[in-house]
């Protein structure tokens, strides 16, 4: 009987101790499963054909002077970021529904917005080029709506997890993972700067193109679509589409 007791007691506190590695191993699992949870969106402006010929001529002059940028294309269409945010993967639904309601109240296939200039952002000796509109009072307002549409869905931090990557593409760099998580309030309000982004170019050429004579001109919004995120901010994968009606 002792030695059956014994056993018992052994087994028993095998079973504890099995209880608590488990415990401490799933609380050391916790924040990768939580970011494999989490999507950085991108809710964006889909241009009209006026704004994206412009947009794939500027990408084929960069691609010839830096080939290893990309491409526009279906995994990197030319948009106008509005809000970017690290969001919970379970609250898209309920996150594409908010966005429907606020854009259901405005009026944006009626905008008519002007670009006027080039800008890049700088990284290493190279950099990220788009064209700049001029921000309207419409489109602040509606920025603002959506911010408070998503705000009880965001998350303050993401990680490379959260976005887009393929063989071709397989790494997000830091500035970007940095970019979503502080897009609110560093790119939102008084500092907007709309734009679409246009590829990739060395910084000599890129201050070259910056110092041209710029054509401005104006084009519409013809949709809306929340994209998932890939490297430097392209809108990589299509979640949900709006198409504006005249």
């Amino acid at each position: 009987m002792k030695k059956l007791r014994h056993i018992f007691v052994m087994v028993a506190m095998i079973c504890v101790l099995a209880m608590v590695g488990g415990t401490a191993q799933s609380q050391q699992m916790a924040p990768s499963v939580e970011q494999n949870q989490i999507t950085a969106i991108d809710i964006l402006l889909l241009p009209d054909a006026t704004m994206i010929q412009h947009a794939e001529a500027v990408n084929a002059r960069l691609l010839k002077d830096f080939p290893k940028g990309f491409s526009l294309d279906a995994s990197h269409h030319p948009h106008i970021s509005m809000l970017q945010r690290y969001v919970h993967t379970a609250d898209l639904d309920k996150i594409y529904a908010a966005v429907s309601r606020v854009l259901a109240k405005e009026k944006v296939a009626s905008w008519k917005l002007k670009a006027f200039k080039y800008y890049y952002i700088p990284d290493k000796n190279i950099g990220l080029a788009g064209i700049v509109v001029k921000p309207t009072n419409d489109m602040l307002k509606l920025q603002k709506k959506l911010i408070g549409a998503v705000a009880s869905f965001m998350v303050k931090i993401g990680s490379a997890s959260a976005f887009v990557t393929t063989p071709e593409d397989p790494d997000i760099n830091k500035p970007t993972i940095d970019y979503i998580a502080a897009f609110v309030p560093k790119a939102t309000g008084k500092n907007f700067n709309p734009h679409v982004t246009v590829g990739i170019g060395t910084q000599d050429y890129l201050k070259a193109m910056l110092a041209e004579p710029f054509d401005e001109f104006t084009f519409s919004p013809v949709g809306a679509a929340v994209y998932q995120l890939g490297n430097y901010g392209t809108a990589r994968k299509k979640l949900k589409e709006w198409e504006f009606k005249p």
